[in-house]
């Protein structure tokens, strides 16, 4: 690896013992990994490969595009049932149809788009429907279902498998809203009783049976992110990224250090440059708190994140030296402290994670 490189190692044995958790967690129901937005951040195509031989056998992702592209990942050797939440959308049939994928259908017109092109192959093709129980962003709204449920040749020709809802507030575990629309998707559900029925999330699944059904959909959770936005203590850290050192230099009170001069040295600090900003996924927000691990203890950021560059502190420590690796995300930076620092989320942080780094996969299927 070329010196100044960053390196994101992604252990799959741990994305395996957090899909097993899940599986655990949700009883008889099927766990459905989610894998939009390249695996969040990690790679779809390793990622599903790896959950596959760990029993998965239904993927969701949220476009098309990633829909088309895990069907080739998984191979003719991996039928797996793929669903795609932005479902049918304009001049989208006809290729979900050629790759095999099952739209989430989200709105009447959807639903008389796909059903007219099932008439037209003269065989039902499978799809599932979003059922909008308060998120008000995409899914059918009651009185649209109602609708739907009350003209039967609307659907002639689709092959309803599954019906979905999505949670708004799962990851404040008292917040009402979760009982107010576990209410309402156990009402809607019924009147499709042949569809299997899904509605929980990562966090969903940790809110218990009421809100498993048929088929649960974890994301975040299998990344190593906590799904009620802090860390959980039995999941497991997946994405490992680290960084160079550069150089490391001493900085005498009354200095500062990086863009803006934000940070002024109220003392004499030891101070290493590490090889990796922005550019790489690190939030420009998280220098006043974020911290990294080096030499076996924790090491404040120094200034602004750059681009390229940012700055920690090492006073004392006698191994920073250029070409140490720093732990930037981790078993030690776990993402949901990383996010907390940086004023966001779990997801965010591993979604921005770029292709600059070298990826490394822990125990990659052949």
């Amino acid at each position: 690896m070329p010196a100044s490189r960053a390196r994101l190692t992604v252990d799959l044995n741990a994305l395996a013992a957090n899909h097993a958790l899940f599986r655990k967690l949700a009883g008889a129901a099927e766990v459905a990994p989610v894998v939009k937005a390249d695996g969040y951040g990690l790679g779809a195509g390793p990622v599903a490969q790896r959950l596959w031989a760990e029993g998965a056998r239904s993927f969701f992702v949220a476009r098309l595009e990633e829909g088309e592209a895990l069907r080739e990942s998984l191979g003719a050797e991996r039928p797996a049932t793929i669903h795609v939440f932005d479902g049918a959308t304009t001049g989208s049939a006809a290729r979900l149809v050629q790759a095999e994928l099952i739209p989430v259908l989200n709105s009447p017109g959807q639903v008389d788009v796909y059903s007219a092109l099932s008439r037209s192959h003269g065989n039902a093709l499978p799809c599932a429907l979003h059922l909008d129980t308060g998120m008000n962003r995409l899914g059918l709204r009651t009185e649209e279902l109602e609708a739907l449920a009350e003209a039967p040749d609307r659907l002639a020709g689709l092959d309803i498998r599954l019906v979905m809802s999505h949670l708004a507030c799962a990851d404040q575990e008292e917040h009402p809203m979760n009982a107010r629309q576990a209410g309402r998707f156990r009402k809607a559900r019924a009147l499709f009783p042949k569809a299997k029925a899904s509605l929980s999330n990562s966090a969903g699944v940790l809110l218990g049976a009421d809100y498993h059904h048929d088929v649960v959909r974890p994301g975040i959770g299998l990344y190593g992110g906590g799904p009620f936005g802090r860390a959980h203590k039995e999941i497991a850290a997946v994405a490992t990224l680290e960084a160079p050192i550069l150089d490391v230099r001493a900085v005498a009170a009354g200095e500062t250090v990086g863009y803006g001069a934000d940070f002024a040295a109220d003392r004499a600090y030891r101070v290493a440059i590490v090889a990796a900003g922005y550019a790489d996924g690190l939030l420009r927000a998280s220098w006043q708190t974020g911290r990294t691990w080096f030499g076996g203890d924790f090491r404040p950021l120094i200034g602004r994140v750059s681009m390229d560059l940012m700055a920690i502190d090492v006073t004392g420590c006698d191994d920073a030296r250029p070409g140490a690796m720093v732990e930037l995300l981790g078993p030690h930076v776990l993402v949901d402290e990383a996010a907390q620092a940086a004023g966001t989320v779990s997801y965010e942080i591993l979604t921005r994670l770029g292709e600059r780094a070298e990826r490394v996969y822990v125990d990659e299927p052949a």
